[in-house]
């Protein structure tokens, strides 16, 4: 499917570029997001220069990058939750004069201010 010579597959899947699922006997299977992801490699290869350590160090990059914007995704979603607990929790008329914070989802702790 990606037009690779077999041992160009071999090759990125010893340099851990792309890891193919095993079939049980021991033949390689790709899905489509690996087929695509070889392609980038090939295009990053032949079109770019860039050489496999490179294109290892893009791969984990763009990885490490998805990861830090589900991160992000989550957090902002926490936030939101946080400050949708604080509005209804300052709506429902809680005394003036007392700091309210979210601890989680379920939980708030209340103090006085000095």
């Amino acid at each position: 499917m990606a037009g690779m010579h077999p041992q160009t597959l071999r090759q990125y899947d010893r340099l851990g570029l792309v890891q193919a699922q095993r079939t049980p006997g021991g033949g390689r299977r790709y899905s489509a997001r690996d087929v695509a992801l070889l392609r980038e490699i090939q295009r990053l290869s032949q079109e770019e220069g860039v050489n496999l350590a490179g294109i290892k160090r893009i791969i984990d990059l763009e990885n490490w990058v998805t990861e830090l914007q589900q991160r992000v995704a989550d957090l902002e979603q926490a936030l939101e939750h946080a400050h949708q607990l604080l509005e209804q929790t300052r709506s429902a008329g809680f005394p003036r004069g007392r700091e309210i914070v979210p601890l989680s989802q379920s939980a708030v702790v209340v103090w006085r201010q000095r």
